[in-house]
């Protein structure tokens, strides 16, 4: 009977030997790819045609500031239910008021009611509704919430202002 123990463990514990480096391996290509460029996810709507050169972004992004590597780094994200990511939210974070344009290097937002739209040269993303920006030090920190659930999170500027 020991032997049978011994032989399921040996299995489940390669199954997470695999499983372990499928991922680490995936998010090392992740990282490798957004630290050369912007990486573009499929359901963008790449731009052609009159006055906009080919492979512009330009679409809804709930994730826009993390397609913008040279101007944002996430640092941390929070999924859950709206209590449960407003009880994350830093300690002095400000929220930023409606109709403020904030400049990153390259990279301008523009804080709509309850949007944002996002802007690096000819690439437009727009951060749909119920979207809350707020600043807390040298972070940006962004709420968005859907249904009854919200995603925090937080970047780092990687640019000067």
């Amino acid at each position: 009977m020991l032997r049978y123990y011994a032989l399921a463990t040996v299995i489940v514990l390669a199954i997470a030997v695999v499983v372990t480096a499928q991922n680490y391996r995936s998010f090392m290509r992740f990282r490798l790819a957004a630290s050369k460029e912007s990486p573009v996810p499929q359901h963008l709507r790449i731009s052609e045609g009159a006055g906009a050169s080919q492979g512009n972004m330009i679409g809804d992004a709930p994730w826009a500031l993390s397609a913008l590597p040279d101007c944002f780094v996430q640092r941390t994200e929070a999924t859950g239910s709206r209590a449960y990511v407003e009880a994350r939210i830093p300690a002095g974070a400000q929220p930023v008021p409606d109709g403020t344009r904030l400049r990153y290097g390259p990279c301008t937002i523009l804080v709509r009611e309850s949007e944002l739209l996002v802007e690096r040269g000819a690439d437009r993303l727009r951060v749909p509704p119920r979207a809350t920006l707020y600043t807390a030090g040298d972070k940006l920190v962004l709420v968005r919430a859907s249904g009854k659930t919200a995603v925090l999170r937080t970047y780092e500027i990687t640019t000067d202002h």
